[in-house]
């Protein structure tokens, strides 16, 4: 009995400690909830919606192409005495390039001469033939068939005269075709013939190729879809018809050719092969910068886009069904979700046409932190400037300390 009055007091004090350490504990896990709770609203970056015009580009991918392309052939047989110009060289329309063996075709011309002078003679005496028949068949010398059949022999003979002088110009044609001359003035390619070699008129392998380089086609291609949906806009009228048809080219190593080209034409037909639909720039090229074949990125403005408003990529999310969103801040400091219409992007920002309105606050900066009927504190949105990347200071920029030469540092050590 004496032991257990003894226990007595010690374990009403080990109850009271456990109890005021249970207390503590409760307390320490309410503080943090409470510092929650008393923390302050997020700040967010929040951009002014504001409607304006804005012009709606493609980007599509193309090829450049020559301008015009000739094909140099001879029209003639013959053996090549001399090549008359350059590779690669300029020339221009009419230059000669080539000289052929006109030996055959001179005896050829000098030939059909011949016959016209002997047709020419002939007709000669068949019209002084005729023209005495015409006064003695008038007294009755000679008879009227007789007559008839001078009359015959002459207009068969004009027309075998005029016969052998088609035979006479084409001779002289077949003769100029001796030297072969550019059709066109451009940009020469590798000569594939050298003197000695035999042509023949109208062979499958060219002599050379002429392209003409200045101005120079880029033609593009954009897909049937895109042209179907870009036409219903305009039938629609969310998309003005604008009168620029300029076209900026992005080169293959990233950069923009200085000059602007213009659209030509579209192609009236869809490939069936590729589903797309040929369009065809213009482009002055006087510096011969760009040559064919070269790919290129062509950028196309198609329209105006009326009433539209532009915002920054980040500030626009995409729902797993495709949908997109924006982050609001409403009249009351709490963020509002908004699903909205884009069309097509501008540099860094999305067009957007459907589901704002002129004064809404769109969140762009810490729009991943935020949630719907959060309280927020809405600052201007400020754009981050692109950072510059560090040079690393050539020899001669170097302290002088850092720039002693290799006879220097050895002289110390």
């Amino acid at each position: 009995m004496m032991s257990a009055k003894l226990w007595a007091p010690a374990l009403t004090a080990c109850a009271l400690a456990t109890s005021l350490v249970l207390v503590g504990c409760s307390k320490d896990q309410d503080q943090p909830a409470a510092a929650q709770q008393q923390m302050p609203p997020t700040e967010v970056g929040v951009l002014v919606a504001q409607p304006q015009s804005v012009e709606q580009s493609v980007e599509l991918s193309g090829r450049t192409t020559a301008f015009e392309v000739s094909e140099v052939r001879p029209q003639t047989n013959g053996v090549i005495l001399k090549r008359l110009f350059a590779e690669g060289s300029y020339v221009r329309e009419g230059q000669a390039l080539y000289e052929i063996d006109s030996r055959t075709n001179r005896a050829n011309l000098d030939s059909v001469r011949a016959n016209l002078a002997r047709q020419q003679a002939n007709l000669n005496v068949l019209r002084v033939k005729e023209g005495r028949y015409r006064q003695l068949v008038n007294s009755n010398a000679v008879s009227k068939q007789e007559y008839d059949d001078a009359l015959a022999q002459v207009k068969l003979a004009e027309a075998d005269l005029a016969a052998t002088q088609a035979e006479l110009r084409n001779a002289e044609i077949n003769l100029g075709y001796s030297i072969v001359r550019a059709p066109i003035s451009g940009q020469s390619n590798r000569s594939t013939v050298t003197a000695g070699a035999l042509v023949t008129a109208n062979q499958a392998e060219p002599l050379v190729t002429i392209q003409r380089l200045d101005p120079i086609y880029v033609d593009i291609n954009q897909s049937s879809a895109e042209l179907l949906r870009l036409r219903q806009r305009l039938s629609q009228g969310s998309l003005n018809s604008s009168n620029n048809t300029t076209v900026k080219l992005k080169l293959e190593d990233g950069s923009y050719y200085p000059v602007e080209g213009r659209l030509a034409f579209s192609d009236a037909s869809v490939n069936p092969d590729t589903g797309t639909v040929t369009l065809r720039a213009v482009f002055p090229n006087p510096n011969y910068l760009l040559l064919p074949g070269m790919f290129a990125t062509a950028k196309i403005v198609q329209g105006e886009v009326p009433n539209a408003y532009l915002i920054p990529q980040a500030a626009i999310s995409r729902t797993p069904t495709g949908q997109a969103m924006a982050m609001l801040v409403d009249a009351n400091g709490k963020v509002a979700a908004r699903p909205v219409t884009t069309s097509g992007t501008q540099g860094t920002d999305w067009i957007v046409t459907e589901g704002l309105n002129p004064g809404d606050k769109v969140i762009v900066d810490g729009v991943a932190k935020v949630k719907p009927e959060q309280q927020v504190v809405a600052k201007p949105y400020q754009p981050k400037a692109a950072v510059p990347q560090a040079q690393t200071p050539s020899a001669d920029q170097q302290p002088a300390s850092e720039a002693k030469s290799a006879p220097e540092q050895k002289a110390q050590a």
